[in-house]
């Protein structure tokens, strides 16, 4: 089994060998055995679901939430002759139905599905015909209402147990405390419990924490001390952009990333960040999932993160290479007060979700009774505008409507345009023959397209206008009347999330809202950002902080953070400073005002604590107002 794992693992990544866990975890799921994994951002996860899903019959299903992530997984595997097929929101029901098809009688390997398709009975319906021999559920902590990201659709993952309850499941997530791993394996239905948990502990990464008035200018002067590539962390889109500019006029190469930007700019702006085209992202936390990129030297957050797991997950994108590493978090008093107040809004009054709902229902005009299983492409930004309601309490509000089954919202993701010809290659030559205007479009297709008969596939307007020399309009044009023609489906692109209606619009006031699971929800995330608070406020060790919130028992300072390297220097200037006390007072006795002044190092107070330490160990006397050296020391 184990040169099996190897031999796959060389052919297809061209790994000499596993990283810590992952053969472990892998031989566990070959054994037929539910398993969760607790790996660190980087460990290597998806390596952990793919490797033994090729050597098990049948496909492999995995769940994640995100999309943009499953896109690149899919790209990845099908470079490597893996067949793939992802199903994301924003595709019309007929290219689901021919992937579904395809996932049951071709050769798909890896069907990757958003755990919001999981309400579809179509989707669990073909699932039911599948054989499948793994579920890899990616970010599993979504499932616990204890966790920090917690998603009302990653409940419906419990179907698939009901639908295939002798496959095995493979839970995978970085971040999760001792009551959501508890609460994993139970959402889940583990048969058994085999759980594998590598350290949180990342011995370089040095995580320092600073109280501090001038963020800017703090942050400007350790880009320039610690150098070398970073990410730097920040609460809306508008700091995104103030903070990437004040770094350009210092002469840092920089750029800003958030999620209002479209896909290809985003794309633009990570890949030259990546390839150190510039050195700095400035970032919401929309940046980052599924980025591997080595030699990040600093993840710096200008914020306070309203969780540890966000916290430890984002900081965690610091040093992969192994090398020496620093994650820095600022903040000052008022940051305290205005994540307590995140708080309070991300909790609105249930008038306020009724409102919400009142006015999907309008914006998207619904009449009562209609709208089940409808979905729309969804500009929040825009609603709140429309309604004028603040953004944090709406998109809370969305989350509590998901959970109670009135809605669901996807996240935003790019999908380009799509285009099948739905007749037989001679009924489209004939119309060819007849229609010199759409023959070189058809014919351009046809060479640069494949499976175009069977299935959707991705076109590129500008490209086909480029290629055919005609204006981008033209095309769309064109493709829009093959479809007017019934000769062929063409589907463009879009790039917004997708709000789904689960149930038929009702009127708000006969609308159920769980009051008892927000109460509940809400006392859990005041935890959470009590445990935020607990971790500025340590004066232990950064490390063991985080640690021991994870559940994991450790003692061992880390050494490296800010709190370990102040202690040492404490203890290291305590032993200079006795030594010097030591010499001036062999040379004869003097008072403390003497005393003090012959002493070269550390401030006054410094100097004054060393000298009562060494009072109460004896080491030195006081007699008469006068200090002497004791010379049993």
């Amino acid at each position: 089994m184990e040169n099996k794992n190897l031999e796959i693992l060389k052919q297809y990544w061209g790994y000499e060998s596993f990283r810590p866990l992952q053969e472990d975890i892998i031989n566990s799921v070959l054994l037929g055995r539910d398993t969760l994994a607790l790996m660190p951002t980087g460990g290597g996860k998806s390596i952990c679901f793919q490797v033994p899903a090729l050597q098990l019959a049948g496909i492999c299903i995995v769940v994640s939430p995100l999309i943009a992530l499953m896109k690149d997984q899919v790209q990845n595997l099908r470079k490597k002759g893996i067949e793939a097929v992802a199903i994301i929101s924003g595709m019309s029901h007929r290219e689901v139905d021919i992937a579904l098809d395809n996932c049951v009688y071709g050769k798909v390997k890896f069907l990757y599905i958003a755990p919001e398709r999981l309400y579809n009975d179509l989707v669990l319906e073909r699932i039911r015909y599948m054989k499948v021999g793994l579920f890899a559920i990616d970010e599993a902590h979504c499932i616990s209402q204890w966790g920090y990201d917690f998603r009302p659709a990653y409940l419906e993952l419990a179907k698939l147990r009901r639908i295939h309850p002798n496959t095995p499941f493979l839970a995978l997530t970085a971040t999760a405390t001792p009551r959501v791993v508890d609460d994993i394996q139970d959402k889940l239905g583990f048969v058994g419990r085999q759980v594998f948990q590598q350290s949180f502990r990342r011995d370089n990464l040095a995580y320092i924490v600073l109280a501090e008035e001038d963020k800017m200018g703090r942050m400007l002067r350790m880009i320039h001390r610690i150098g070398g590539a970073g990410v730097i962390y920040v609460r809306n889109r508008r700091e995104t952009q103030e903070v990437s500019q004040f770094l350009i006029n210092h002469g840092v190469p920089t750029d800003f990333y958030h999620a209002g930007l479209d896909t290809q700019t985003r794309s633009q702006k990570q890949d030259s960040w990546m390839e150190n085209r510039i050195r700095v992202i400035v970032a919401t936390n929309a940046f980052g999932m599924g980025i591997d990129k080595p030699d990040v030297r600093f993840v710096l957050h200008l914020d306070l993160p309203d969780s540890l797991e966000a916290y430890y997950q984002e900081a965690g994108r610091a040093g992969r290479d192994g090398k020496k590493a620093f994650p820095v978090l600022m903040f000052h008093q008022a940051d305290r007060e205005k994540l307590w107040a995140n708080f309070e809004n991300s909790f609105p009054a249930i008038s306020f979700i009724q409102q919400v709902y009142h006015h999907l229902g309008n914006y998207f005009q619904l009449a009562y009774g209609a709208g089940q299983g409808l979905s729309f492409d969804f500009d929040v930004v825009d609603f709140c505008k429309r309604y004028q309601v603040d953004i944090l309490p709406t998109l809370s509000a969305l989350k509590f409507l998901e959970r109670d089954g009135w809605i669901s919202v996807s996240e935003a993701v790019f999908i380009p345009a799509r285009f099948k010809f739905e007749v037989d290659y001679q009924e489209l030559y004939k119309f060819q023959v007849q229609s010199a205007k759409y023959d070189p479009l058809i014919k351009l297709i046809l060479r640069t397209t494949g499976g175009v008969f069977d299935f959707y596939a991705s076109v590129n307007e500008y490209e086909l206008a480029k290629k055919l020399k005609i204006a981008y309009e033209k095309v769309i044009d064109m493709l829009q009347g093959l479809q007017k023609l019934e000769l062929a489906s063409y589907l463009p692109k879009t790039d917004a999330p997708q709000l789904t209606f689960r149930q038929a619009r009702v009127d708000y006031k006969h609308l159920f809202i769980d009051t008892a699971f927000i109460a509940e929800r809400k006392r859990i995330k005041e935890e959470q950002i009590k445990a935020m608070y607990t971790y500025l406020d340590t004066k232990d060790c950064r490390s063991i902080a985080l640690q021991t919130y994870f559940g994991e028992k450790v003692e061992t300072p880390c050494g490296v953070c800010d709190l370990c390297l102040t202690r040492q220097h404490r203890v290291d200037l305590h032993g200079k400073l006795t030594e010097e006390i030591k010499t001036a007072l062999l040379a004869g006795e003097k008072d403390v005002k003497e005393l003090v002044d012959l002493l070269t190092l550390g401030d006054d107070e410094t100097k004054l604590h060393v000298i009562r330490l060494l009072l109460d160990k004896e080491q030195i006397i006081l007699r008469d107002g006068k200090y002497s050296w004791n010379s049993q020391f």
